[in-house]
């Protein structure tokens, strides 16, 4: 019960993130510098501080294709949020790479919600606290509308890799 609460949450959430401003700028107070939160897109991902990381990540990660191509059947049913920090090593490295991951997979970029936080992770108009993050970025993988896993940080393997065994609906620790 509690899966579908959180996927109604995200979906009201997705939904009415249309109608909101995304890429908003925010000083973040501890760490007294611009930080982007809310609901991001890609064009955002590429502007600021995170322009750099995301045009070298993006640019030189290659997927595995095999795996590439076991993921191209699986993600049909599947939606993703990725709640990320534009000031933060991690997301700078992982996100374009998972992206660019999405993108070997042909996966609908209408179905990825990416989100900003702080470096309390916390957004401005978004309730984060549904998600449960502890460290950022979270890849959160729905399945048919219910949380089938996740991973926080860094991958255990490869992202293509992980997110394969997420799908395959393989017992695999994700916590870093």
């Amino acid at each position: 019960m509690k899966k579908i609460c959180i996927m109604l949450i995200f979906m009201f959430l997705y939904i009415s993130g249309k109608s909101q401003s995304i890429n908003t700028i925010v000083k973040d107070s501890i760490r007294n510098r611009p930080v982007m939160v809310d609901f991001l897109d890609r064009q955002g991902l590429q502007t600021g501080e995170f322009a750099e990381s995301y045009a070298k990540e993006y640019g030189t990660y290659e997927p595995d294709i095999e795996i590439i191509d076991q993921l191209k059947t699986r993600l049909s049913d599947v939606q993703i949020v990725v709640v990320l920090a534009t000031w933060c090593g991690d997301s700078k490295d992982q996100v374009p790479r998972f992206l660019k991951m999405l993108d070997k997979v042909g996966f609908n970029p209408e179905k990825c919600t990416l989100i900003g936080v702080d470096s309390q992770k916390l957004a401005r108009d978004i309730d984060v606290s549904v998600y449960d993050i502890e460290k950022v970025p979270t890849f959160i993988i729905y399945h048919d509308e219910i949380e089938a896993g996740r991973i926080i940080e860094t991958p255990q393997t490869s992202l293509e890799s992980d997110l394969l065994k997420i799908l395959r609906m393989e017992k695999v620790n994700y916590h870093h």
